[in-house]
């Protein structure tokens, strides 16, 4: 791909705001409450880039007891948290910044729900410079790995996937983004490097290398 591109789609959790190893503490704590006693880095290994539907059904397969409403309630329980603890990830405002700057636009697109993002997004500061540009699972037919939230992210903002980035710190997420057709960046931060670049076009470990590595 030729860069600079002509968007930048950022996944939210992990990429912009550092909201999983909280939600990691809420789901493991809740899951030892009915049952099945993993650990946060089991949590995060497990459902990484998924939903909580999705952790729904996982944990069940693996013994949990989950009530008929554990999905309601464990989603009150993380909001509740991420209200008092989310930061931003280290260098995510300079990153916009820099596209700003460039003239490229950005968007978010997320498996998670639009409450959510409104809580860490208005947090951490970014949720009037994002305004109209947030994408959620709940917009769409389909979740990641599907390319849904993507090519609907996209779309608005009339840029042809060929012309996008996506930046995602999962290798689900990352599946969504090449299987809109568009360029994909790992964030390696926490994450698994080498599964990352399994699925990924390039990868790179911290905020301040994107720039350059988006040709800016």
């Amino acid at each position: 791909m030729i860069m600079p591109p002509g968007m930048v789609i950022f996944d939210c959790d992990g990429v912009l705001v550092d909201s999983e190893p909280i939600s990691d503490r809420v789901i493991q704590k809740s899951l030892a409450h009915y049952g099945l006693e993993i650990t946060v880095q089991e949590v995060s290994g497990l459902f990484l880039g998924g939903t909580i539907a999705g952790v729904a059904d996982t944990a069940r397969g693996m013994g949990a007891r989950l009530p008929g409403d554990w999905v309601d309630n464990i989603y009150a329980e993380i909001f509740e948290a991420l209200a008092e603890e989310v930061e931003l990830v280290p260098g995510a405002p300079l990153v916009l910044d820099a596209l700003d700057a460039a003239g490229i636009p950005y968007a978010v697109g997320s498996n998670g729900p639009h409450r959510k993002m409104e809580i860490t997004l208005k947090r951490t500061g970014l949720a009037a410079r994002l305004a109209g540009r947030v994408w959620s699972r709940e917009d769409v037919p389909n979740p990641k790995p599907a390319p849904d939230v993507y090519l609907a992210a996209a779309q608005a903002q009339g840029v042809p996937p060929e012309r996008c980035v996506v930046i995602e710190d999962s290798p689900n997420g990352a599946r969504a983004g090449v299987a809109a057709g568009m360029y994909t960046v790992g964030f390696a931060a926490h994450a698994d490097r080498a599964a990352l670049l399994a699925v990924c076009d390039a990868a790179f470990d911290a905020m301040p290398e994107l720039p350059a590595l988006l040709g800016l």
